[in-house]
């Protein structure tokens, strides 16, 4: 079976979803089947950053209300042997699907992918608790400032309560300079305010950003700059040796 991991962030523009498809791409490229499931709704973006957005018809909202089956909602990466995604839906759920509903779906899922990536909405209410029932691990995106590391706090003990024991930090939008001048978090400060274990710092580069518009993921080319780091993130996080 499956492993269904959450990639989340205690608050927006932290650049969660850049490193869920990042991880998905670098997982796909060691052979393992990777779905991402976008679990943003009414805001999911994943099909764009995957340039994926003009073959979405059926999403996860239909998925679990029985609308469509769960395969009706999977899209095939055509540049990949085995990254496929499930798209959010354009509105948040209305209440119309239940936890029991989303553990569902990735039960499902876990029957045909090795990880099932799930990029959760930011912040902490309903629909991020929505997103991960059922989720085996998750993985917390935050930026090195007070507001940042603060929410992503408070978003571990949230997912410590419903469950989640293993919980992992990537640090993202990383500009040493920036640090070394004290205009931000020192890699210290950032240790002694956040309780969750730091697996990987991705450095803030202008190409990544262009790389999301593009809807290409930084990490596509294997003798690319990003792909080392990101696959040795994925590996921390999956416990494999990548």
């Amino acid at each position: 079976m499956g492993e269904v991991i959450l990639v989340a962030s205690g608050k927006g523009g932290t650049g969660k979803s850049m490193v869920t498809v990042n991880l998905g791409t670098v997982l796909s490229r060691k052979g393992y089947r990777v779905v991402l499931v976008d679990m943003d709704m009414g805001q999911g973006c994943l099909d764009l950053y995957l340039g994926l957005q003009d073959r979405v018809v059926y999403n996860v909202f239909d998925a679990a209300c029985g609308m469509c089956r769960i395969k009706q909602a999977v899209i095939k990466d055509g540049r990949f042997d085995c990254l496929h995604l499930v798209a959010a839906p354009p509105h948040r759920n209305d209440g119309s699907i239940t936890g029991e509903s989303i553990r569902r779906v990735y039960r499902k899922l876990a029957g045909d992918y090795d990880y099932i990536i799930v990029d959760g909405p930011a912040g902490v209410d309903d629909n991020l608790l929505l997103a991960a029932s059922g989720a085996d691990k998750a993985v917390i995106v935050a930026t090195p400032d007070y507001a940042s590391v603060r929410g992503a706090d408070t978003l571990d003990m949230v997912l410590r309560r419903e469950g989640i024991e293993e919980i992992w930090c990537v640090l993202n939008m990383i500009k040493k300079g920036l640090m070394d001048l004290g205009g931000c978090l020192s890699f210290e400060e950032i240790g002694r305010l956040l309780r969750t274990r730091v697996v990987g710092v991705i450095p803030y580069d202008e190409i990544i950003c262009a790389s999301l518009n593009l809807g290409i993921p930084a990490a596509i080319d294997e003798n690319g700059i990003f792909v080392e780091n990101f696959t040795k993130i994925a590996g921390r996080i999956v416990r494999k040796p990548l």
